[in-house]
């Protein structure tokens, strides 16, 4: 693709943070880089704990340990998610129950949520798609209201609040993405973030193998050994020094791609009020981050015919998720619980645009093609 719907951004200072990893004489993970993020995590969004994880995959997997769910249980999520919300508890032998979305953020419906509370019910993810928060207050007082955890997946959700609380941190765990296709980058990468205290040191052990290695570099213990289960979370310090150099430009980084969201929201303004398309909607509540822009076509065939014009003109523009209650692995591992009619709708309808620093030379020719397809 001459514009390709992706192309991942360096700031400058990548490779001089990973030739420092090296002449330091220390690659593997939890060096100076690896501290670096994490000091940086906490400052910014406040977060008891911050630990950075391979993925984002790895940081729910690490939530799905400390929130001891097990067989039996059940989680309650979106459809409209990336696999990975969902195997993370399948993984512990639990049971995603899915929930439909609402029509206007596509985030899980909070409306529906307590319908589909059973005796089993141990956690609530809520999935903050595209960087708009869902509604946090609604689905907290559910939690409380039932003894529930609250697990955010805020993989897109870097940089972007709910009533100016930096998501990721409104429940008891949040998880963080660093892919390629993120805000900020580390080509794979994530981190969790902990907000209950009494839940931190259990964290560092999951995320080091199971053992209290944390404790004894502290100087706590003499001797580090097997104390829990757990897996090897953590990323190397490569990973750590690229994300570093990403973490301190953030805020120019983010605000480089509302400039970009912007442009786009305000050329297809003409489209929404024609009738053609529906622009993305922000409720007064959410401060998003620009991760991604989205139109919703009319039905499926708009859509596929909307694609195919602008890979004619080598413009990448993609659809996203299928959702997961119609998936194979859904249908086998997972329940409904009540109508999927919005999930399916809007799935069926939605595409996204380029976005990423430097498309902005390219976006106009961006704009051109998508307005020449409603000609």
């Amino acid at each position: 693709m001459s514009i390709p719907f992706n192309k991942p951004h360096m700031t400058g200072r990548e490779l001089f943070y990973i030739s420092e990893a090296h002449h330091h004489g220390w690659l593997a993970g939890d060096g100076k880089f690896s501290k670096l993020c994490h000091a940086k995590l906490e400052e910014v969004t406040g977060a008891a704990k911050a630990l950075l994880t391979h993925s984002c995959t790895a940081a729910l997997e690490m939530a799905a340990i400390l929130a001891d769910i097990g067989p039996g249980d059940e989680v309650i999520m979106p459809s409209y998610t990336f696999v990975s919300t969902a195997n993370a508890f399948v993984l512990r032998g639990a049971t995603p129950v899915f929930v439909d979305i609402r029509p206007d953020t596509l985030n899980l419906d909070e409306r529906l949520v307590e319908a589909a509370i059973t005796s089993r019910t141990k956690a609530i993810v809520p999935v903050h798609y595209a960087g708009v928060a869902c509604e946090m207050d609604a689905l907290l007082d559910i939690a409380r209201r039932h003894g529930l955890m609250v697990i955010e997946d805020a993989a897109q959700g870097y940089g972007a609040f709910y009533k100016g609380r930096p998501l990721g941190t409104l429940g008891a765990l949040g998880a963080f993405s660093f892919h390629e296709t993120k805000n900020v980058i580390s080509g794979e990468g994530g981190a969790l973030l902990v907000q209950d205290p009494a839940l931190t040191e259990r964290a560092e052990i999951i995320r080091e193998k199971g053992t209290n290695r944390s404790r004894f570099f502290r100087g706590q213990v003499d001797k580090y050994t097997w104390v829990d289960i757990g897996s090897s979370f953590l990323p190397s310090e490569l990973v750590a020094a690229f994300l570093w150099a990403q973490l301190q430009e953030s805020e120019r980084i983010n605000a480089e791609r509302m400039a970009i969201w912007q442009r786009y929201h305000d050329a297809f303004a003409p489209l929404e009020a024609a009738g053609h398309v529906r622009r993305p909607i922000i409720p007064a509540d959410c401060a998003h981050n620009a991760h991604m822009y989205y139109l919703l076509m009319e039905d499926l065939e708009q859509r596929t015919r909307f694609i195919a014009a602008l890979k004619a003109r080598q413009i990448g523009a993609v659809f996203h998720y299928v959702p997961l209650h119609s998936s194979p692995a859904g249908q086998r591992f997972a329940r409904v619980s009540g109508s999927m009619d919005v999930t399916d709708r809007q799935s069926e309808r939605l595409v996204r645009l380029p976005l990423w620093l430097g498309v902005e030379a390219e976006q106009e020719s961006v704009i051109e093609a998508a307005l020449a397809t409603f000609r």
